[in-house]
């Protein structure tokens, strides 16, 4: 009866946390999904150019924030066990490593862009590599600030605060949407800049959030008392923080690896295909991020469970979550299957780029419970400090899975960007068995953070 009784109050706390976390993750991906649809509208070869300058973007942001899987872990544990002090030393640890990091990482890819693009896409045709080239020169020095920005928002989440950054996103989106429009197109008198204008408006995005976020958690009203300066507990709190980040930053690098020899097989395939894929990509966003704010909250609830000690409700937590999302997904894929042609025409008006795009979304909207489940679950692993569990199994379907099931789909049965997702999907229907079994089995309950 108990059980019962604390079920409704649970779920509500996880959607308190969810709500805000899945507005904030589409207003931070609507940065770059809006660039794709103007872009689309302006140039085909801008948008080809954008499965290039796009996934490798989100491929470095994406393995070099994973640190932010630990800090989450760690600050809401902190919380939960009413430690608000050390979760700040891990807070003010975490911020420092993401700026340096950032730095770290910047500057060796905007020295090696051209020829790194070149050496991962060599297939790409040269308009599209010149255009992803241009891009990213303009949005890689604002990339320290995107990290910063990351690990702000994690601190805020983890200590159950995940309305600010859906704020700071809101406003960063309405500067992009606005600058990036005049910027590509060239209107109000402002020079017509194409791909390079939707970079100007991405990272014009990114440097606000950025900055407006640290000043959050930085302020006299930051839910962390960061501002008291204890420098002795630093090296012990980013201990506890790379316990549980190296091994998902290793699972960052090892399905990013896998995700870029996937995108190396789409290269294959010609322009139309890239072109086709990034609208997939942008239209399947809402769905990914849906998916992500559930774990944002599944991770924040079962890290503060496991801290205050009531690791059965941290248990049930990740599994409300979990069937939240594969709910709301499950309705995104019969959107999908209802209307596939009417949503790639948001992104494109070249009938070969829409009618290779709409057949793969029959395949997408099968995808998409699967990818909900496998999100969220493993989402809930790394709150708990689990994230080995997690390294594992991505590996094991990042390449043994996903890289084989889409070469011999795609290329070999030459069902083109149809086998492509087939691919993908198969990866999913397998991080959903695995993490799902690790998950019931319960071992990540003893994990210490």
């Amino acid at each position: 009866m108990e059980r019962l009784t604390h079920a409704p109050t649970l779920a509500r706390q996880v959607w308190s946390l969810a709500w805000p976390a899945i507005t904030h993750m589409a207003l931070v991906t609507l940065v770059f999904l809006m660039n794709r649809v103007m872009v689309g509208r302006y140039s085909g070869t801008g948008l080809a150019s954008m499965q290039i300058s796009g996934t490798l973007m989100w491929t470095v942001y994406s393995v070099f924030t994973a640190f932010s899987a630990g800090t989450l872990a760690v600050v809401a544990r902190s919380v939960g066990a009413g430690e608000r002090d050390r979760g700040a030393a891990a807070a003010r640890s975490s911020l420092l490593a993401a700026a340096v990091l950032g730095l770290l990482v910047t500057v060796p890819i905007l020295v090696a862009n051209g020829s790194l693009l070149r050496a991962i896409f060599p297939a790409a045709e040269g308009t599209v590599i010149a255009d992803a080239d241009a891009y990213l020169k303009i949005l890689l020095p604002v990339l320290p600030l995107a990290f910063v920005e990351a690990i702000a928002a994690a601190c805020l989440q983890g200590a159950g605060d995940t309305r600010t950054p859906l704020v700071v996103a809101a406003a960063g989106n309405v500067v992009n949407v606005t600058l990036s429009a005049l910027l590509i197109f060239g209107r109000w008198g402002l020079p017509e800049l194409g791909v390079r204008g939707a970079a100007i408006g991405a990272a014009v995005a990114i440097a606000i959030e950025g900055v407006l976020l640290a000043s959050v958690l930085l302020s006299r009203h930051s839910p962390l008392p960061i501002r008291k300066l204890r420098w002795g507990e630093e090296r012990e709190a980013l201990g506890r923080v790379m316990r549980v980040s190296v091994p998902a930053f290793l699972e960052k690098i090892t399905y990013h690896s896998g995700y870029l020899g996937y995108v190396a097989i789409i290269g294959l395939l010609g322009s139309v295909v890239m072109a086709s894929n990034q609208a997939l990509v942008s239209i399947e966003a809402i769905c990914f991020l849906s998916a992500d704010g559930f774990g944002i909250a599944a991770d924040a609830v079962v890290a503060q469970k496991l801290g205050a000690g009531r690791p059965d409700e941290a248990s049930r937590a990740g599994f409300y979550a979990a069937g939240m999302a594969v709910a709301l997904l499950s309705s995104f894929g019969l959107l999908f299957a209802a209307a596939p042609y009417l949503l790639m025409r948001a992104f494109s008006h070249d009938p070969g780029i829409v009618a290779t795009g709409a057949r793969s979304l029959y395949v997408a909207a099968v995808a998409q419970p699967f990818m909900a489940f496998a999100t969220v679950v493993g989402m809930s692993l790394r709150g708990a400090g689990d994230t080995r569990t997690v390294l594992v199994v991505t590996f094991v379907c990042s390449f043994c899975v996903r890289l084989a099931a889409t070469w011999f789909f795609a290329v070999v049965l030459g069902l083109g960007l149809v086998g492509v997702w087939l691919g993908s999907t198969a990866d999913w229907m397998c991080r959903s068995a695995l993490l799902g079994l690790a998950y019931a089995r319960g071992r990540w309950r003893a994990v210490v953070v």
